[in-house]
C-alpha cells in the first residue's frame, strides 16, 4: 500500500473519529478530568518517557523494543513504544496479575476473565488494538515467549485463536513492560501484526517482599498473594534475581438468585518461580539467562443439568445421583515452564548475541461433581463422579544469532543489524480415560462422556511438529541529528506451509526542539498455529434418541478435504502509522499516533455444518454419522483503523509531587470480506455467521481511555485512576437463525480506582484501596442471548464489581 494512500485513509478515519458519537461521549466524560493534566505529571512514562528514570539511555546490554540499535533510548524511536514501570505500579495497584494490570493501564490493551467458557475460564485472552490474541507477539527480555496450549473455542472473544498466557509471569519479577504499538513482523517474525509486548525482568539487588489480600464488595472472590523478590550481586557487575509468588483466588458468583449455576471468576491457585541472571564473562562478554515455572490449578463451573422430572433425565443426569440437579466442575491443571540461555559480546566493532529459548505449556482437565449418564443408565443409576478428560501440550524451542554495528562515520550515524533464527514447535493432544468420552449403554439412554466437558477421544489424539528458519536485515540511517529512516526485511520458511518475506520502512523527523514527526509502513504475517492446524475434538450428542457425534475436525482431515475446506495458509497484513510527539518542556509530553491495519485471510472457526439436508455437504457429514462439523479456515479479511493519544505532565503541588497521565484509544475493526469456500456457496451464514462477525468487530470497546493521578508527600501517597470503556456491540444466539436480529449492546461505562499508601519506616509501606469503587457493571442483557448464559458477558470492566484490598510491602 502506498504511504500516500494510507495517509489519506488515516485522514478519513480521523474525520470519522471526530464525528463519532462514541468519541463525543468519551471526551465529555473525560475532558473535565483530563484538563487537570495541565498541572500534573505522568503516572508512568508512556511512549516518550516523561518519567525521569525512563528517559535515560538504555544500558549497553539492552535495546528498546522496536529497534536493534544498542544505546537507543525510547525517546527517539520512529514508532510508538509505551514503557510501563510495572515494578512501581505493582506496589500501588489493586490488580494483582499482569493481564489485569495492563488492562487498566494501557488503553489499546484488553484482557478479560471469561466465565462459562470451558478452558478459557482459566487462561485470559489478551489483545492489542482490538485484534486477536494470536496477533500480538510477546517477548521476555527480547526473546520470543511461547504461547499457551489452549485454543479458545467456546464462549469467549478470540474464538479460534491462541494467545500467550501473561499470568504465568509474576508481576513481582517484572521491572517494566514495553508495548510496541506497530506492526513488527519484518523485525520479529510471525504474530507481530498488532504489535509486540516485551516484558523486561528485574535485575535489581536487595529484598522486596509483598503480602496482599482482598475481596469483592459482594463478599466473595477472596484474594491472597505472597511474593518475594531477591537480587544478589555476583562479582562487580553480575546479578542473580529470583522471584517466588503464591496467589490464591476464590470463585465469584454473579449468576443471580434464580440461576443454579455459578457464573464468575474461576477459583485459582497459582505458584510461580522466576529467575533472571546477568553474569559478565571476561572483559567484553556476558552470559545471561532467565527461566520460569508456573503451576496453576483452577476450578470453574459448567452449565447446569436439571434434576428429577426434567428432560435431562436420563440423557444428562441420573435421578439417583443428583435429584435436585447439578453443576459439573471443570478443573484445570496447567504446567508452564521456560528457560533461556545466551551469550553476548563484541567481535571487533560488532555486537553479537547468541541465545536459545525453550518453553512448554501443558493443560489437563479433570471433570468433577459430574457423571457419565450412559454409565449411570447401565449401572442402576450410579456413575463415577470424576473423570480425567485428557488435555494438550505445546512446546517451542527458538535459537537466535544476532549481529549489529553502529557506523558513526557514515552520514550522521548508521546502525546495521542482521540475524538468523530457527524455531521448532510441537503440539500434542492426549485422550482422557474411557469413561470421560465413551457410550456404555447404546441408543436411547444417557449421553456419552463426562457431563460439562466430554474428554478427548483416541481419535482426537495428535502429535504434530514443525520447523521454521528465518533471516533478517535491519538498518537505521541517521541523515542528520533530526532525520532518521529505519528499514527492515525478513524472510521466513515454514516446513508446513511455505515461505514469506516481509518488509518495514519507518522514519522520524525532529521538526523543532519540541515537535517530532514519525511514520511507518510495513507488511506482516501470522503463521497458522499448530493448534489451528491440528486441534480435534469429538463429543457425542443424542438426537431423537440416536447417538450422533459433533466433530471439530483438523484442517487436513479427510472430512475437511471432502467438504472443500481449503488448507490453512498464513494471514498477511499491511500496517501504516502516522504520528507526532510534542514536548514543550521537561514536564509535559504529548503523543498522537493514527494507524490502519489491513489483514487478509484471518483464521477463524466456522459455524457448525449440519448433517441435515439434501445437499452434498450434509450428505458427507451424515454418512460419517456426524450431527455437526466445524473447521478452522482463512475465512475473512478485516480492516482496523484507530488513534492513540497520550498526555503526561509533572509538577510540584502543596509541597508534594503530583504525577498524572491521560491516554485515549479509538479503535474500529470491520470485516471487509468473507472468503467463503466455493464448495460451500449458499452456506455463508454457517461458514461465518453474523453472530461471529459481531464477535470479531466487537471484541473490544471502540473507545477506551484512562486518566491517573499519583500524589506523594513526605511518607504518604494517594493514587486515583479513572478508566472509560466505550460501548460494545456483541453477537446473540438469535442471530444464528436470524442474521437481522439486533445485537447485544453494552453502554459506555466509567470506573474509578483509589489507593492510599503510607511509609511505616524500616522499608515498610502499607497500601489500602479499591478498584471499581462505584461498583459499575456492564449493561444487563437477556441471559438467553449471551455466550455464558449470564446477564452480562465478560466485556469492558468485567462483571464482578467493586474490589477492595490491602497490601504490605517490605523492601531493603
Amino acid at each position: 500500500m502506498p504511504l500516500l494512500t494510507s495517509a489519506s485513509r488515516i485522514a478519513l478515519a480521523l474525520r470519522r473519529l471526530a464525528s463519532a458519537r462514541t468519541l463525543h461521549h468519551s471526551f465529555l466524560k473525560m475532558t473535565a478530568v483530563a484538563g487537570l493534566c495541565a498541572m500534573s505529571t505522568a503516572l508512568f512514562a508512556q511512549d516518550n518517557a516523561a518519567a525521569e528514570q525512563q528517559s535515560e539511555v538504555v544500558v549497553q546490554e539492552t535495546m528498546i523494543v522496536g529497534s536493534r540499535r544498542i544505546e537507543r533510548s525510547n525517546t527517539d524511536t520512529p514508532v510508538p513504544v509505551d514503557v510501563i514501570p510495572v515494578a512501581d505500579l505493582a506496589t500501588e495497584s489493586g490488580q494483582l496479575d499482569l493481564g489485569q494490570l495492563l488492562q487498566f493501564t494501557a488503553p489499546s490493551f484488553n484482557a478479560n476473565r471469561q466465565s462459562g467458557s470451558d478452558g478459557s475460564d482459566h487462561v485470559d485472552a489478551a489483545t492489542l488494538r482490538g485484534l486477536g490474541p494470536d496477533q500480538v507477539l510477546v517477548l521476555i527480555n527480547g526473546k520470543r515467549r511461547h504461547t499457551s496450549s489452549l485454543v479458545y473455542i467456546f464462549g469467549t472473544r478470540g474464538r479460534g485463536n491462541v494467545g500467550t498466557d501473561l499470568n504465568t509471569i509474576p508481576v513481582a519479577a517484572i521491572e517494566r513492560v514495553e508495548i510496541l504499538r506497530d506492526g513488527a513482523a519484518a523485525q520479529y517474525g510471525s504474530d507481530a501484526i498488532a504489535g509486540v509486548i516485551n516484558i523486561v525482568l528485574r535485575k535489581d539487588v536487595g529484598l522486596d517482599a509483598t503480602l496482599s489480600a482482598g475481596q469483592y464488595q459482594e463478599g466473595d472472590g477472596d484474594y491472597g498473594q505472597a511474593a518475594l523478590n531477591y537480587g544478589w550481586k555476583i562479582g562487580d557487575q553480575g546479578v542473580l534475581n529470583l522471584t517466588g509468588e503464591f496467589l490464591v483466588r476464590d470463585r465469584t458468583d454473579r449468576a443471580g438468585d434464580d440461576e443454579p449455576r455459578t457464573i464468575g471468576d474461576a477459583e485459582t491457585e497459582n505458584q510461580t518461580l522466576f529467575m533472571n541472571l546477568d553474569l559478565p564473562v571476561g572483559e567484553q562478554g556476558t552470559f545471561y539467562s532467565h527461566a520460569g515455572l508456573n503451576l496453576r490449578d483452577g476450578t470453574a463451573g459448567a452449565w447446569y443439568r436439571d434434576g428429577a422430572g426434567s428432560e435431562d433425565i436420563p440423557s444428562r443426569n441420573s435421578e439417583a445421583m443428583y435429584p435436585n440437579g447439578f453443576v459439573p466442575d471443570i478443573n484445570s491443571d496447567i504446567e508452564d515452564y521456560s528457560a533461556a540461555f545466551g551469550y553476548r559480546t563484541t567481535l571487533g566493532a560488532w555486537y553479537m548475541d547468541v541465545s536459545t529459548t525453550y518453553g512448554s505449556n501443558r493443560m489437563e482437565y479433570l471433570i468433577s461433581n459430574t457423571l457419565n449418564a450412559s454409565i449411570a443408565n447401565s449401572n442402576n443409576g450410579i456413575s463415577p463422579t470424576e473423570f480425567d478428560a485428557g488435555g494438550f501440550q505445546f512446546t517451542q524451542h527458538t535459537t537466535n544469532l544476532d549481529f549489529s554495528k553502529f557506523y558513526a562515520d557514515i552520514l550522521a550515524g548508521v546502525n546495521v543489524a542482521a540475524g538468523l533464527e530457527h524455531r521448532r514447535e510441537t503440539y500434542e493432544i492426549f485422550a482422557g480415560e474411557r469413561g470421560s468420552y465413551d457410550d456404555f449403554d447404546g441408543p436411547g439412554g444417557g449421553n456419552a462422556g463426562s457431563q460439562g466437558f466430554p474428554g478427548f477421544q483416541p481419535v482426537d489424539e495428535v502429535d504434530a511438529d514443525r520447523n521454521s528458519t528465518a533471516a533478517y536485515l535491519d538498518f537505521e540511517m541517521n541523515f542528520s541529528e533530526t532525520f532518521m529512516i529505519a528499514a527492515a526485511v525478513r524472510g521466513e520458511d515454514y516446513s508446513d506451509f511455505g515461505s514469506t518475506v516481509n518488509g518495514k520502512l519507518a522514519g522520524s523527523l525532529k521538526a523543532s526542539d519540541t515537535l517530532g514527526l514519525r511514520a511507518s509502513v510495513s507488511t506482516g504475517f501470522r503463521a497458522p498455529s499448530l493448534h489451528q492446524r491440528y486441534f480435534s475434538s469429538t463429543f457425542t450428542d443424542f438426537i431423537a434418541g440416536e447417538p450422533a457425534d459433533v466433530k471439530l475436525a483438523t484442517n487436513d482431515s479427510e472430512l475437511a478435504q471432502l467438504i472443500g475446506i481449503p488448507s490453512l495458509k498464513e494471514e498477511t497484513s499491511v500496517n501504516t502509522t502516522l504520528g507526532f510527539t510534542f514536548d514543550p518542556n521537561d514536564k509535559l509530553s504529548i503523543t498522537v499516533d493514527a494507524y490502519i491495519i489491513d489483514i487478509e485471510d484471518r483464521i477463524v472457526l466456522t459455524g457448525g455444518f449440519s448433517g441435515d439436508g439434501d445437499d452434498a455437504v450434509a450428505q458427507i457429514i451424515a454418512d460419517r454419522q456426524l450431527s455437526e462439523a466445524r473447521f478452522f479456515t482463512n475465512a475473512i479479511d478485516t480492516s482496523t483503523e484507530g488513534i492513540d493519544f497520550t498526555l503526561a505532565h509533572r509538577s510540584d503541588v502543596l509541597g508534594g509531587r503530583l504525577a498524572s497521565f491521560f491516554a485515549f484509544n479509538y479503535n474500529q475493526t470491520d470485516v471487509t470480506r468473507i472468503n467463503t469456500a466455493a464448495s460451500l456457496a449458499g452456506r455463508e451464514e454457517t461458514y461465518f455467521s453474523t453472530r461471529e462477525r459481531m464477535f470479531v468487530e466487537g471484541s473490544a470497546p471502540d473507545t477506551k481511555a484512562s486518566i491517573a493521578f499519583d500524589y506523594s508527600h513526605d511518607r504518604y501517597g494517594l493514587d486515583l485512576k479513572a478508566t472509560y470503556f466505550g460501548e460494545v456491540l456483541s453477537g446473540t444466539w438469535t442471530q444464528l437463525d436470524d442474521p437481522t436480529a439486533p445485537p447485544q449492546k453494552y453502554d459506555s461505562a466509567l470506573t474509578m480506582d483509589l489507593g492510599f499508601n503510607m511509609e511505616l519506616g524500616r522499608g515498610i509501606v502499607w497500601t489500602i484501596g479499591g478498584t471499581n469503587i462505584f461498583d459499575r457493571r456492564p449493561t444487563r442483557q437477556d441471559p438467553n442471548e449471551t455466550e455464558n448464559g449470564a446477564p452480562w458477558e465478560n466485556v469492558q470492566m468485567g462483571i464482578n464489581g467493586s474490589f477492595f484490598f490491602t497490601r504490605i510491602n517490605f523492601k531493603i
